[in-house]
C-alpha cells in the first residue's frame, strides 16, 4: 500500500511538472535557454528555419552577428570567455519579429535571461496569439 502511494505521488509530481513545462506550439518562435556552463550559453530556437542573431553591449554597440539557419530549428552555443564583465543583449530576428534577451557576465559565469526583455513585431504581422517562451 505504501509503495503504490509513493509511486502515485511520484507520478503526480512528474505529470504536474511536465504540464507546467509544456509550451504552446502556436508561437512564431520559442527561444529556450538549454544550459549555461561557466561562460558558455546554449539556446535553441524552435520552429525557426532562418534568423539573424546579434549580441550588443549595454550601450547598443554591435559586438557579434550572424545569419543562422536550420531544418527544424536553430541550436547555438556561444563562448563568452573573452567578454568583460557586464550586461549584454542577445537579439534574435526572424521575418515576423525581433526579440531581445539579457546576458549577464561575471568573472565566473554567463547567464542568458529566460524571459525576453523586449519583443517587437514587424509591420504587417499581428501579435494576436503570439508570444516568446523561454525556459
Amino acid at each position: 500500500m505504501k509503495t503504490s502511494l509513493k509511486l502515485s505521488l511520484v507520478c503526480a509530481v512528474l505529470f504536474a511538472g511536465t504540464s507546467s513545462y509544456a509550451i504552446d506550439g502556436n508561437e512564431d518562435f520559442n527561444l529556450h535557454v538549454l544550459k549555461a556552463n561557466g561562460k558558455l550559453i546554449t539556446f535553441a530556437l524552435n520552429q525557426v528555419k532562418k534568423a539573424n542573431l546579434a549580441i550588443y553591449d549595454k550601450e547598443g554597440t554591435l559586438i557579434y552577428s550572424e545569419s543562422a539557419s536550420g531544418k527544424d530549428g536553430i541550436l547555438r552555443t556561444f563562448s563568452l570567455e573573452e567578454f568583460p564583465e557586464g550586461t549584454y543583449f542577445l537579439e534574435v530576428e526572424d521575418n515576423v519579429k525581433k526579440v531581445r534577451h539579457e546576458i549577464t557576465i561575471t568573472d565566473e559565469t554567463s547567464v542568458l535571461s529566460k524571459k525576453a526583455v523586449s519583443s517587437v513585431y514587424k509591420a504587417g504581422f499581428s501579435a494576436k496569439n503570439s508570444s516568446v517562451a523561454a525556459r
